[in-house]
C-alpha cells in the first residue's frame, strides 16, 4: 500500500500526519508512506528526522483583504497542485491524507484527479478553511473535537477520532517519570509552557506561579518559556539571583511525554496539539486560549475538555496571571479536585485515535 501524508506548517499540522503515518508502517511493514509540505523549516527539520521521505511543492496562504494576494494564492495553489501531480504520478498513492492547512489544498486536488483515495484530519474544535473547502473531495473527514461536526454539511462523511499523539504518550506511569526526573514523588507539580515560541502571556503567568512557589517544599515548577523569550527571561532572573531549586525553567520542554506525566496542573494554549496531549495524558488544565488565531478556534479546543470539566478556560487580558493564581491557589487548597479533573480531561480524548483513522481507512479506501 502507498500513502501520502500532507500538512503543515506547524507542529498541529505535522505531528498527527505522522501519528497516522506510523499507524500504516506499525501495521504493515511493507507500506510505503511519503510526506509532500511546503518545505517549511519545521517540517525540514521534523519530517525526516521521524524517517519520512519529505517532497516540496509551492503554496500560499489566502489573504482575503487583499485582490493581488489573493491572485497570487491561486497561482502558486495551481503551480503546487502541478508539482503534486508529477510526485504522484510516479509514486501512484492508493491513499492521500492531509492534516489541513494550505498545503493540503494544491496536494488533495492532484490527488483526486489521480482518483487517489483522499481522507482528512481536522484537529480544532473549529475547522479550518481547508479543510471546510477540502472535504467536498473527501470520503472520510476524521474530527479531533466532536464539536467540529457542526460546521461540515455532510454528516456522512464525518468520523470523531480524537487527534492522535505520538506513541510515547501511551502507557506512562507518574511515578516512575518523576523518579527519572528527580521530582519527589509526593509534590505538587505545576508546568507551564507556550509552545516552541512562547508567548508574553504565558511567561507573565509562568514567572507568577515561579515567584509565588519558589523554595517552598513540596512543590515543583516546571516553566518553559518558549525560544523567543528564554533569553531575556534568564538575564532578568539571573541579574535578581533568583534561582530556586524547585523551579525548572527552560526554553523548550523536549521530553513533554515524561514532563506531562509526572505534572498535576498545566497551563498552556489550547492549540490542537497541546490540547491533545494534555488530555491523551488526562493533565488538570488551565488553558489560556490565542487571541491570535482565525475564529477563536483555541477557544472551542478548550471548551471541548472544560464541558466535561477537565480544564479552565482563562481568556487573555491585563488579569491572566492573576487569575491563573486564583485558580492554582484553589486546586492546591483541594487535591481530590484536581484528580476528578485528571479523569474528565482524560475521558476528552478517544483511547485510539490513530487506529480508529486507520482502521477506517482500510474499510473504506477501495
Amino acid at each position: 500500500m502507498r500513502v501520502v501524508l500532507t500538512g503543515g506548517a506547524t507542529g498541529g499540522h505535522i505531528y498527527p500526519a505522522l501519528a497516522i503515518g506510523d499507524a500504516f508502517r506499525d501495521r504493515q511493514p511493507g507500506c510505503e508512506v511519503i510526506y509532500i509540505a511546503s518545505g517549511g523549516s519545521l517540517e525540514k527539520q521534523i519530517i525526516p528526522d521521524k524517517g519520512y521521505e519529505l517532497y516540496e511543492v509551492e503554496c500560499r496562504p489566502l489573504d482575503r483583504r487583499n485582490i493581488r494576494k489573493i491572485a497570487g494564492t491561486l497561482t502558486g495553489t495551481l503551480k503546487g497542485r502541478h508539482q503534486a501531480l508529477r510526485i504522484m504520478k510516479k509514486f501512484r498513492p492508493d491513499v492521500v491524507v492531509s492534516t489541513g492547512s494550505y498545503v493540503s489544498v494544491p496536494v488533495v486536488l492532484a490527488a483526486h484527479s489521480l482518483g487517489a483515495a483522499v481522507y482528512l484530519h481536522e484537529q480544532n474544535g473549529f475547522p479550518g478553511v481547508s479543510n471546510r473547502f477540502l472535504s467536498r473531495f473527501a470520503k472520510k473527514v476524521f474530527l479531533g473535537f466532536d464539536g467540529a461536526r457542526e460546521f461540515f454539511d455532510d454528516q456522512s462523511k464525518l468520523v470523531y477520532s480524537g487527534n492522535p499523539v505520538r506513541k510515547d504518550f501511551s502507557g506512562r506511569d507518574r511515578g516512575a517519570d518523576r523518579a527519572s526526573l528527580g521530582i519527589p514523588e509526593e509534590d505538587l507539580v505545576i508546568m507551564v509552557f507556550g509552545g516552541s515560541l512562547g508567548s508574553v502571556t504565558t511567561n507573565e503567568v509562568g514567572e507568577a506561579v515561579a515567584r509565588e512557589y519558589a523554595g517552598r517544599p513540596g512543590y515543583t515548577i516546571i516553566w518553559g518559556t518558549g525560544s523567543m523569550y528564554f533569553d531575556e527571561i534568564s538575564a532578568k532572573l539571573r541579574e535578581e539571583g533568583f534561582a530556586p531549586e524547585n523551579v525548572r525553567i527552560s526554553a523548550f520542554i523536549r521530553n513533554m511525554p515524561e514532563m506531562l506525566s509526572a505534572a498535576d496542573i498545566t497551563v498552556s494554549r489550547s492549540g490542537a496539539l497541546s490540547t491533545a496531549e494534555t488530555t491523551v495524558e488526562g493533565r488538570a488544565a488551565i488553558f489560556i486560549p490565542s487571541p491570535n488565531v482565525t475564529a477563536d478556534h483555541q477557544y472551542y479546543n478548550a471548551k471541548a475538555v472544560a464541558d466535561k470539566g477537565g480544564a479552565f478556560i482563562v481568556r487573555e487580558s491585563d488579569r491572566t496571571a492573576d487569575d491563573v493564581m486564583r485558580i492554582i491557589r484553589e486546586l492546591d487548597a483541594d487535591r481530590d479536585h484536581i484528580r476528578e479533573m485528571e479523569a474528565a480531561s482524560r475521558s476528552a480524548a478517544p483511547d485510539n485515535a490513530a487506529d480508529i483513522i486507520y482502521n477506517t481507512i482500510m474499510e473504506t479506501y477501495r
